[in-house]
Parts: C-alpha cells; structure tokens; sequence
C-alpha cells in the first residue's frame, strides 16, 4: 500500500470511528483524534510488516500488545475490534496498486479479530 493510499485509509477510519462515538471527543479531545489516527498508521505498518515477512503471527503478536496497552487505557477491546472490523470493510472496497497485498492485510485482520475474541473469553 503506498503511503497516499495509508494516509487516506487512515484517516478514513478515524473519522468513522470520531461519527460513531461522538463521547470520544469529550473524553480524548483533539489529541485522541490523532493518536487514534496515528494507531491506525501503526496497525498499517505492522500489516505492511507482516505482509512482507509473510507471517500472520507478528501481526497477531502486535494485536495481543496492542489490547494489553490500551485496554491498561481504558480503552476497550471492543473498540479494537471495531478498529480492525472499519479497516476490512474499508480496505474491500478500496482500489489499490497492490490487490495481493490488500488480501492479505484483510486475511490478517480477520485473523486478529478471531484472536481477540479468544483474548476476551478468557
């Protein structure tokens, strides 16, 4: 995915994320706008990371990482899930240079959602 492609991308899903929970902006303001912008660069790179080493387990590893930092955060998985669930939808209906490299960041997502779901029956 090129870095215009990223952007957009990213900033997409933060302003899904910003409509659909309005109370967001009363508890984070401005600058949880754009941490939750620049997570959504990170959840990219670490799918870049992973598409490149063709290894789902690095981005299930960042995934598990990820849920134990923000959910020490008050941030709940939910809004994780939610995060990755925008990027597929977004991602499915995006035109990209790359279609086997978009595959695959949607297979991984996939993947990460089903992993969290067994982190939250715990």
């Amino acid at each position: 995915m090129n870095p215009e492609e990223q952007n957009r991308l990213a900033r997409k899903v933060t302003d899904e994320i910003y409509e659909a929970y309005p109370y967001l902006w009363e508890k984070f303001g401005q600058n949880g706008r754009e941490r939750t912008e620049e997570d959504n660069h990170h959840h990219l790179d670490h799918l870049q990371a992973a598409y490149e080493m063709d290894s789902v387990h690095f981005f299930l590893d960042y995934t598990s990482w990820l849920n134990n930092v923000l959910t020490s955060r008050q941030v709940p998985t939910a809004m994780i899930i939610d995060n990755f669930e925008r990027l597929i939808r977004l991602l499915e209906a995006m035109e990209v240079d790359d279609k086997e490299q978009k595959e695959h960041y949607i297979e991984y997502l996939q993947q990460a959602l089903q992993h969290l779901d067994i982190l939250t029956e715990r």
